[in-house]
């Protein structure tokens, strides 16, 4: 589904890690990969300066990926300073990427709100989707386990649809990214519609679980349609929980989720299951960027 990934680290991530299974990330589809890291400005002095020491540093541990590629691989290291969420999409757009990779730790939205959060803000600006995974697994990994991980990241993912416009735009980027690369390492998807209560007081439908039983097997079709192998499920109850316990049960590699820019998943007064997701997913969240 990804061809090409800019891979962001700011060495308390775990995602440094992924230099040392490069290999284990092109089994997984990527063919061409950017290690890159945001070195921090010095302030003491009047004028901010790069920190060069740093960068250097940087540039040199990233470097390892690059040593004894596989053939028609390409692997490179960049390093840059300023605001990392504009050098990332500088960078991003630089190098046409299909996927960003980011750390971010689990969060509460206070905590994210007083601290700010790279990842987050990167949402609302970017326009390649982005893979979210969590700093405490990737350090904890071993590194057979990290090169499993890699090898299955896009090959099973769970669809979160309800019938809205950001589930359906989720599904047509799915179908587009299939599309555009029909090597992809996607091979199936699990459809999950939960219901809960704010969806039975708006529709009159006395039977809501069979009628979203009914419209996942249309988009299941289509989806079947491209090779994929495809399972669906509905629940009641809270959408994030049962989500996340569907997560578990059906053992997927990543979940995908895809917000109405209008709605501003970042807007604190307004409640959004994708960004609440995107805080607290122990699992690695694809975020497709609206159109």
């Amino acid at each position: 589904m990804f061809q090409s990934a800019l891979i962001c680290t700011d060495f308390s991530d775990g995602l440094y890690r992924l230099v040392n299974v490069v290999p284990s990330l092109v089994a997984g589809g990527l063919q061409r990969i950017i290690f890159f890291y945001n070195a921090p400005l010095l302030t003491e002095l009047e004028i901010p300066r790069v920190d060069d020491e740093r960068a250097e540093e940087a540039r040199q541990a990233l470097s390892v990926a690059c040593e004894g590629l596989p053939e028609g691989i390409e692997v490179k290291v960049e390093v840059a300073s300023g605001r990392a969420s504009d050098s990332i999409l500088k960078a991003a757009e630089q190098y046409q990427v299909d996927v960003v990779f980011m750390g971010m730790p689990t969060r509460t939205l206070l905590t994210e709100k007083l601290f700010g959060s790279t990842t987050m803000g990167l949402t609302q600006r970017t326009h390649a989707p982005l893979m979210i995974l969590r700093p405490q697994l990737m350090s904890a990994f071993t590194t057979a386990e990290l090169k499993l991980r890699c090898e299955s990241l896009f090959e099973y993912l769970l669809l979160p649809y309800d019938g809205s416009d950001g589930a359906e735009t989720l599904v047509n980027k799915v179908k587009q990214g299939i599309q555009d690369n029909p090597d992809s390492e996607l091979k199936r998807c699990l459809l999950c519609w939960v219901v809960d209560d704010s969806q039975r007081r708006g529709v009159t439908d006395l039977h809501p679980v069979e009628a979203a039983q009914t419209k996942l097997e249309k988009v299941k079709a289509d989806l079947e349609s491209l090779g994929l192998e495809v399972r669906t499920v509905v629940v009641e109850g809270s959408p994030q929980e049962e989500l996340l316990k569907v997560a578990e049960e059906h053992d997927i590699s990543a979940i995908a989720v895809c917000a109405r820019r209008a709605s501003g998943i970042m807007r604190w007064s307004v409640p959004s299951f994708t960004s609440d997701l995107l805080r607290s997913s122990w699992h690695p969240v694809i975020y497709f960027p609206p159109d």
